[in-house]
Parts: structure tokens; C-alpha cells; sequence
């Protein structure tokens, strides 16, 4: 009997939560301005049709919602939520982006799709936020913040990596000396005789392309098939966040 009260209470709070969920618009955009006064009209559609152009040319989603307030719910679960309910992102390859903005809670959130976790990770979620959208936003440049910090997913998903200024000098002699030696030791695996001993000048080993990348190129993609509709959703609860 009490497991079904706890039951019946997780469903009744899972059910509000759904309802403080904005539904999702219709038709779709990329930039959901449920507030109203923060950004212009004007830089509303100047930031869709960027983010439109890199959907078609990309397949990669990313939406832009500022609601007034997430409470009482933290605002990473309320992005994540979020971006599962609109289904952000391509059926089939999950790459939604959710930048949520909540004003009034002067709070920021990047939710990130199991498909693109692995090109924008947490640390550069969280470093978009830091470096770029709190100090824009604590001088009520709004547009500037945004604008730039889609920028910044770009060439993060592109493979365009910032050097992190904290780590750049930092144990470079100690990374070279380990990179060395295990090297050596992966060369010296390989070349060891195994079972029958070194056969002659034949080898049978089977060498991986260690520059190749595992993830598949956006040029591959082909723009003609594009759709501008939400279909993926799969979010799993990356992402980083902050206050300004």
C-alpha cells in the first residue's frame, strides 16, 4: 500500500512538472522568446536564421528558450525536461542543444543531447557560460552573449578547440616524457614474438589509424534532407550551468 502512495505521488509531481513545461511551438523555432522585451526583433530572427542555416547545414539543433523563472524546479532538470518534451534534435541521432535562459532566476543552462556530448562536453559548457555569456550578461548585453556563444558550440562541435589558458604551459615536459615512454611500450607489445615466434618479416598486426576521428563529419551530412522540426529528445542530463 505504501509503495503505491509513493507511486501515485511520483506521478502526480511528474505530471505537474509536464504541465510547467511551455509546450512546444508550432510551427518549431529555433529561439523562444517566452519572456518578451530582452532581445529585439530583430536579433530574434537574425539568431534563427543562424541557427536554421546550421541545422540545415549541420543537422544539429539548438534552441534558444528563456521562460521568466524554472522554480521551483533547478534548472538543469528543467532544460533537460525540456528538451526530451520539445524532442530537440534529429530523429535517430539525438544532437539537440537547449541553451536555457530563466531571467528572473538570472540563471544559464546548456543541455546537451546524447549525440553531441562527446564535441561540446560539460567543461565547455560550462566555459561558454563563464567566458562568454556571464560577462555580456552582467552588462545587459543580451543578443552579444548569445550570439556569441552559439559561436562558441560551433566550433567546439566543429572540433575548433580554444586552448584552455589554465592548462597550456602546465606539465607540457611531463605529458611529452609519458607520451614517450608509452609509446615505446605499445611499440614494443606489437613487434613482441607471440605463440610460434617472430615469423620471418610478416606481421599479421593490424594497425589503427590513431589521428581518425570516431564521430561523423558534418560535411557528410546532406542539407537537402534537413528538417527544421524537432524530432530527437534523448537527453541524458549533460550539460553545465550558471548564475550571473
Amino acid at each position: 500500500m505504501l509503495n503505491r502512495f509513493f507511486l501515485l505521488l511520483f506521478f502526480i509531481q511528474s505530471l505537474a512538472f509536464a504541465q510547467d513545461i511551455p509546450q512546444k511551438p508550432n510551427p518549431v523555432r529555433f529561439v523562444n522568446d517566452l519572456v518578451g522585451g530582452l532581445l529585439s526583433q530583430g536579433e530574434i530572427d537574425q539568431l534563427e536564421q543562424k541557427l536554421k542555416a546550421y541545422n540545415d547545414s549541420t543537422s544539429t539543433q539548438i534552441a534558444i528558450v528563456i521562460v521568466n523563472s524554472v522554480q521551483p524546479y533547478d534548472i538543469s532538470e528543467y532544460a533537460v525536461k525540456l528538451g526530451r518534451e520539445w524532442g530537440v534534435g534529429q530523429k535517430d541521432k539525438n544532437n539537440g542543444i537547449v541553451l536555457l535562459w530563466a531571467p528572473s532566476d538570472r540563471k544559464v543552462f546548456i543541455a546537451t543531447g546524447y549525440g553531441v556530448e562527446g564535441g561540446l562536453t560539460d567543461a565547455y559548457s560550462k566555459r561558454i557560460i563563464e567566458e562568454v555569456i556571464k560577462p555580456n550578461f552582467k552588462e545587459s548585453r543580451y543578443y552579444q552573449g548569445l550570439d556569441e556563444a552559439t559561436n562558441r558550440i560551433f566550433k567546439y562541435l566543429a572540433g575548433e578547440f580554444d586552448a584552455d589558458p589554465s592548462t597550456t604551459n602546465t606539465g607540457s615536459w611531463e605529458d611529452l616524457l609519458f607520451m614517450v615512454v608509452f609509446f615505446i611500450i605499445v611499440v614494443v607489445f606489437i613487434l613482441k614474438p607471440r605463440g610460434g615466434g617472430y615469423n620471418g618479416g610478416t606481421s599479421n598486426t593490424t594497425y589503427t589509424s590513431w589521428g581518425s576521428s570516431s564521430g561523423s563529419s558534418s560535411s557528410d551530412y546532406d542539407s537537402s534532407s534537413s528538417s527544421s522540426d524537432f524530432g530527437g529528445g534523448s537527453f541524458g542530463g549533460g550539460g553545465a550551468g550558471g548564475d550571473y
